[in-house]
């Protein structure tokens, strides 16, 4: 306080003299806590203050209530008209307090004449709006192959700004093929991972591996991090040289030139570097051999370096080593086989052809004929045909040389427009020779697939009171077939809707699907409706499909409260009667209000606008409880009248106005004489003549009626007893229901109250059994000077959750 009262020293005496006093204070008067998220965005509520702290409105206006806040920023403003807390800036919990737990800033409401300080504390709640992080986009580790299970690899941890369980909450990788993740606990509440190694690396199955390591938080919707990991698998020399095949065959001509390249044998070392080198040599090969083949040592590479005669010798055989620098060899053969020459390639012609065919073509229905032909003889002109397998078509062999293509399995356009076909045909030749010729077949459609709506169903709301021909909402629909076959029209299907057709309600646009309000809606009289929607193709025959659409009527603040009770009349008075000895905070009586609307639209509050007497009474903002604010005395006039406004939160609000009657009396006949001017005021006055005619009118004809009713219950007794008499039947004496009183003493019954209560929210309701009346409730009635008492005792009725309403 001290620091408040050196920096807050302004212009003039009197605010001096005020800073002086402020001083003076040794303690607060009271204080409060609130409790917020961060984040929130300005002018949202922290609290209600006056409530909290008890003020009213009127007294933060009037003793210019303000904020004292120690820094340079001002969080929270304090709203004086309604008595709140509100964001004055963004709030960043992380900004402000960093790691620390709980987080929260103070300030001081301070109120003048007389001065009165209070001591605010909020809380700032974390919000999970930060994302696990790593330092580094990337790890980069180098591991030998030769590295054993159990190796650990530290890594760095991510951080998260967040505390509590919205910060980092766990860790996982991925792929957990070569490597486990274990996480470590620090004393000081952070946390270590370290990579262990489950089984060793092999550089020649993977020389690289890259894993993902993810950081996830707690928090709701739950945040993650990644940071990728690539390791690189240094090599060792473990692996002996394999050659690529144990066989190698190859076919020479008879007629190839010196230098002709027969084969190559390959070996493959896993190892790397030096250790992965290889060498060739040729071992155990007759001299014939090594004077018509030479071996490339390095490339593996087989030569003719001789001419070959296929009279003389068909075939040879060459024992290939393949060596690394380390000794580690292996062997393989090569076999050479000397063929006669083939030079001449098969030729295809197309014989006949379709260049389309319908996607509901059966199965075997032809769309190529070819012919091929071989100038060769023997075995190099005999010649195979065949086409390429990733196609819903196969050839046959019809006559000698001639082919058909058929189709093999069935077409869909939608999923294959069009096919290249590939003719290959070779002869038996060594080696064989062979060419190549492509066609296009393209698929024509036919409608075969239906409309399909983007959503399998659709739901939409729409605010009341809409205007007719409103556009709500488009459903689409596509179809995966072409031209007129795609065409899409959209139809609204029959269905009644509360005894209506649907159509009454809604209308849908055939080309594009906009779906439009035939009518204005009315939230009371109906909520939701639903209805289907066909969309139809063109083609022949059509094909369609439909979905269900679902329309949410939203409530509009379209109607004003009602006020249930105290029930306004014009023909009686009704007041409530307040004892002189009330004391501070006395429940004279309880406004009850409903709204039909929904939602915020029916929350209602309360407000008194005109009082005789305002000092005197209050209206519960919420609960409409009409209460005492100080002691009544002897001075105050023993009519009071209130007027209070019942008010809903709609946007713009609606509003009602009851009136209460108020009698501050400790008797009945002191308040005979006062409320008597009450009944004769220029209102009724001017109606009195008219309300004493219809009164005559009213009685004259109910004794008119109990006249005839009684005559006619006499004569149907009469005529009963002279039935039972001719019929020689005994006579039981028959008595009304509750004609005679079980006590014996002669009297009616007593009358009870029926106590309805009803608030504005329905599980808060109450019902009351019956119980006699007493004696706290005026009525007065204008025709006469005679009073009734009703209702039962002040204490019993208002102590309620909510005002009864009476019924007798």
């Amino acid at each position: 306080m001290g620091d408040w009262c050196s920096t807050g020293r302004r212009g003039g005496w009197q605010v001096l003299f005020f800073i002086l006093c402020l001083c003076a204070l040794d303690s607060v008067t009271g204080q409060a806590r609130y409790t917020i998220p961060e984040e929130q965005a300005e002018g949202s509520i922290v609290g209600n203050i006056g409530r909290d702290l008890g003020l009213e409105v009127k007294r933060l206006v009037s003793g210019k209530a303000r904020i004292i806040t120690r820094g340079t920023r001002q969080y929270v403003d304090l709203n004086r008209d309604k008595g709140i807390l509100v964001v004055k800036e963004r709030i960043d919990r992380e900004e402000l307090c960093g790691q620390t737990t709980p987080c929260s800033f103070s300030f001081e409401l301070i109120i003048e004449n007389p001065i009165q300080l209070y001591r605010v504390t909020v809380e700032v709640r974390d919000i999970n709006d930060n994302t696990p992080s790593f330092p580094k986009e990337e790890i980069s580790l180098e591991i030998s192959e030769s590295a054993v299970s159990a190796t650990r690899f530290s890594l760095e941890s991510a951080v998260d700004p967040d505390v509590g369980v919205n910060g980092i909450q766990n860790y996982h990788l991925k792929p957990t093929d070569n490597f486990q993740l274990e996480v470590h606990s620090l004393s000081n509440g952070g946390k270590y991972i370290e990579m262990i190694l489950q089984h060793p690396l092999d550089r020649e199955k993977q020389e690289t591996l890259s894993l993902v390591l993810i950081a996830t938080d707690g928090g709701e919707p739950q945040r993650s991090g990644t940071v990728r990991i690539h390791i690189t698998v240094l090599d060792a020399n473990d692996n002996a040289p394999v050659c690529g095949q144990p066989v190698y065959k190859a076919d020479v001509k008879e007629s190839s030139p010196k230098g002709t390249l027969i084969t190559t044998v390959s070996a493959n070392d896993a190892d790397k570097g030096i250790n992965g080198e290889v060498t060739f040599a040729m071992a155990h090969v007759s001299k014939e051999a090594k004077e018509l083949f030479e071996l490339n040592v390095t490339t593996g590479e087989i030569k003719l370096v001789a001419k070959v005669d296929f009279e003389k010798t068909n075939n040879y055989q060459l024992n290939v080593q393949a060596k690394d620098h380390w000794g580690l060899a292996d062997t393989c053969k090569v076999v050479i086989q000397i063929t006669d020459e083939n030079d001449n390639v098969p030729t295809i012609q197309l014989m006949s052809f379709s260049h389309s065919i319908s996607e509901d073509s059966p199965l075997g229905t032809t769309v190529a004929v070819i012919n091929v032909e071989d100038a060769d003889s023997d075995g190099n002109g005999i010649v195979l045909c065949s086409i390429n397998a990733d196609i819903p078509f196969k050839i046959e062999s019809s006559l000698t040389d001639y082919y058909t293509i058929v189709t093999e399995s069935p077409l869909d356009r939608e999923t294959v427009s069009e096919y290249n076909v590939t003719i290959n045909v070779s002869d038996e030749g060594s080696p064989p020779l062979s060419s190549s010729k492509n066609i296009t077949v393209k698929v024509s459609d036919v409608n075969d697939n239906p409309p399909k709506f983007v959503q399998p169903e659709y739901s939409k709301s729409i605010q009341e009171n809409n205007s007719p021909g409103f556009s709500i909402f488009a459903v689409r629909a596509s179809d995966a077939d072409w031209g007129q076959n795609a065409r899409v029209s959209y139809f609204l299907d029959d269905k009644q809707v509360n005894g209506l057709a649907v159509s009454s309600f809604v209308s849908v646009n055939s080309e594009n699907g906009a779906i439009h309000a035939a009518r204005s809606f009315d939230y009371e009289q109906i909520k939701s409706f639903d209805f289907n929607v066909t969309a139809r193709d063109g083609g022949s025959p059509p094909l369609s499909s439909v979905v269900a659409v679902r329309i949410l009527v939203q409530d509009q603040n379209d109607n004003a409260p009602q006020v249930l009770y105290p029930v306004q009349t014009s023909s009686s008075l009704v007041a409530e009667m307040v004892p002189r000895s009330a004391d501070v905070g006395y429940l004279v009586t309880k406004v009850v209000a409903v709204d039909v609307d929904s939602g915020q639209n029916a929350w209602l509050s309360y407000k008194l606008q005109k009082a005789t007497d305002r000092a005197l009474f209050e209206v519960g903002l919420q609960n409409g409880e009409i209460r005492t604010i100080r002691q009544v005395n002897d001075k105050d006039a023993v009519k009071q009248r209130l007027t209070v406004v019942v008010e809903d939160n709609g946007q713009p609000s609606r509003s009602a106005t009851v009136n209460v009657n108020v009698a501050v009396a400790d008797s009945f006949p002191e308040v005979l004489s006062e409320f008597t001017d009450f009944t004769h005021d220029k209102e009724y006055n001017d109606n009195l003549t008219f309300y004493l005619v219809l009164a005559l009118s009213v009685v004259s004809f109910l004794f008119i009626t109990c006249l005839v009713v009684i005559i006619s219950v006499k004569i149907y007794r009469w005529r009963q007893s002279r039935i039972l008499y001719h019929s020689n039947l005994p006579v039981i004496p028959y008595y009304p229901p509750r004609y005679a009183d079980t006590l014996g003493t002669g009297t009616l019954q007593h009358v009870y109250n029926y106590e309805v209560c009803r608030t504005t929210d329905s599980r808060k309701s109450d019902c009351q059994f019956p119980r006699p009346c007493s004696q706290n409730v005026l009525i007065m009635d204008p025709s006469s000077t005679g009073t009734m008492q009703r209702m039962q005792s002040e204490k019993n009725i208002l102590d309620e959750p909510a005002s009864p309403l009476e019924v007798s």
